[in-house]
């Protein structure tokens, strides 16, 4: 095991005994590197992973803390990982959603205040327009987010938030492709909305689980992506127009993703 990588174990060690609490802070690098046995350089090499993974907080001019150590903030190391998934892992990512989604709908049937309702209503409003694929599928993403947040446990909401991101460059640059894609990503949603105005709690996990499969479907039917235009969309942002949006035949619209 490296060096850098014990003093990580270390530092755990402390937090998972007790010897940290959440919230204490860190002795100073002198003592702490000391303590441990450790070279200092080591030591802030480890200091700055267990920062990066959100166990370890910095504070400008006041030292190192450990974390509130919260389960949704921790998880939110996760979504490096899930940015980077293609192909059969991504597939096991929307497994997993999958399994958490439909029982988050049939909780938020119970929970979702009016003004939430209201929200989603708003949101497949604006779907409903003439508006860009980018932003289409922004608002696809609200929808969710909405709906996993009113069942009151971050650790869902965090979750479902990383699963259902993961997939947002690549939808946007195959749903230009899909001209009827909108419209059935959209009769989905209604789906969904109504269930849950109903408050019909099974309504609303039988909806949801149509939806995911079928997301899990059209992604598993198109895992190759044009890699030059994927590029150019990560570090051209102003060019996605000419990328996402090939001018389209005389009097028609520019097609909208299939969404999650």
């Amino acid at each position: 095991m490296a060096v850098t990588d014990q003093a990580i174990e270390r530092i755990k060690e402390m937090i998972v005994s007790g010897v940290l609490q959440p919230g204490t802070r860190l002795p100073n690098e002198a003592d702490l590197s000391e303590q441990l046995g450790l070279s200092r350089n080591s030591l802030r090499e480890a200091v700055r992973a267990l920062t990066a993974m959100r166990i370890l907080v910095a504070k400008q001019g006041d030292g190192t803390y450990v974390s509130g150590l919260e389960p949704h903030l921790l998880l939110e190391a996760m979504t490096f990982a899930a940015d980077v998934s293609h192909g059969h892992s991504a597939r096991q990512l929307l497994q997993v959603r999958s399994l958490l989604e439909p029982p988050a709908a049939a909780l938020a049937a119970g929970r979702l205040t009016g003004e939430q309702l209201e929200a989603l209503r708003s949101i497949l409003d604006r779907c409903a327009g003439e508006i860009e694929v980018e932003e289409f599928v922004e608002l696809d993403i609200e929808f969710h987010r909405t709906i996993a947040d009113s069942v009151g446990n971050p650790v869902l909401s965090t979750l479902l938030g990383i699963l259902s991101t993961h997939t947002q460059r690549l939808r946007i640059v195959r749903g230009t492709s899909h001209s009827t894609a909108r419209q059935q990503a959209h009769r989905e949603h209604e789906a969904i909305w109504r269930a849950l105005a109903a408050r019909d709690a099974g309504l609303a996990a039988a909806t949801s689980a149509v939806h995911v499969a079928a997301v899990e479907e059209w992604l598993a039917a198109g895992t190759t992506i044009d890699s030059v235009a994927l590029d150019t969309l990560t570090s051209q942002p102003r060019a996605r127009a000419s990328v996402l949006r090939p001018s389209p035949p005389h009097g028609e619209r520019n097609p909208i993703p299939r969404t999650v």
